[in-house]
């Protein structure tokens, strides 16, 4: 067998093998694709469960739906006592009509196994009645969102619904406390809120895929 024949035998060896890279190089990419229009989809159709839920409640308890499925309460007035984390009457009535009937949306067996975790988040004004230092105002904006984080946790947790009851475990697993003082400020009048947001399992590899 001559060079020529022998080069000729290696460069098809290696055309195939390029061939076969390719091949597989795109088969990933689809699967990668189909992971991206699948976490799209379920968050879309998650948006139009709970505006389906909730859309006539959201004027009465002064909320809002974001297309991220963030779910925040605006008012207060309404949440807590001023610069305390202590619940009012009605933010609780308002909890007890809401969370029950949002556990029922994530925990069905759409939803359930791709949720990663369930957070709910206090945020603050960036005020602290006459203090003027700033170290001073933000370590009391952040105990304060934190404590009033978990004292909405806590409520929910405890609610005697039988959804919950049967989901404590997946609560346990998932359901998370944050205090996030004003560094997500908002508008003045909606910078103490409080928010539930949704990270799904695959979220952080599509938000790569996508870029």
């Amino acid at each position: 067998m001559s060079i020529s024949d022998m080069m000729s035998g290696l460069m098809l060896v290696f055309l195939f093998i390029a061939i076969s890279f390719m091949i597989e190089v795109e088969s990933e990419k689809q699967k990668m694709k189909d992971i991206a229009i699948s976490y799209r989809d379920t968050k879309a159709n998650l948006n139009e469960a709970l505006y389906a839920e909730f859309e006539n409640d959201l004027q009465t308890w002064d909320a809002t739906i974001t297309k991220d499925n963030k779910i925040s309460f605006n008012s207060p007035d309404v949440l807590f006592e001023v610069s305390k984390s202590d619940m009012k009457d009605e933010f609780k009535n308002i909890l007890g009509q809401f969370f029950s009937r949002y556990m029922k949306i994530l925990t069905s067996k759409e939803y359930k196994d791709e949720i990663k975790e369930l957070r709910v988040e206090g945020h603050t004004s960036d005020k602290w009645g006459s203090i003027l230092s700033e170290k001073d105002i933000y370590l009391k904006n952040m105990q304060l969102s934190q404590s009033r984080a978990y004292e909405v946790l806590s409520f929910c947790y405890s609610l005697e619904d039988e959804t919950i009851k049967e989901n404590r475990t997946w609560l346990q697993k998932n359901f998370r406390a944050n205090g996030m003082a004003f560094s997500k400020l908002k508008e003045k009048d909606k910078a103490r809120r409080v928010e539930f947001s949704i990270e799904m399992k695959s979220e952080n590899k599509v938000y790569e895929i996508l870029q």
